[in-house]
């Protein structure tokens, strides 16, 4: 049972945290209100966030 709840919230956490990352690269913004040029920006700064996940949850590992 305690498997299946770990199972769980690490789901739930990389789900949320993966939204967090898009919502704070595009910093509330709906990408079809954003500039070509916003939304590279936007993508780019989400790909390095979620790199920078992956490496932290090395480390925490």
């Amino acid at each position: 049972m305690q498997r299946i709840m770990n199972m769980a919230m690490r789901m739930l956490m990389r789900h949320g945290l993966s939204g967090l990352m898009n919502r704070a690269a595009h910093r509330g913004r709906n990408p079809e209100d954003m500039t070509p040029e916003e939304r590279r920006a936007a993508r780019d700064t989400s790909q390095r966030g979620q790199r920078m996940i992956r490496v932290l949850r090395r480390f925490m590992r």
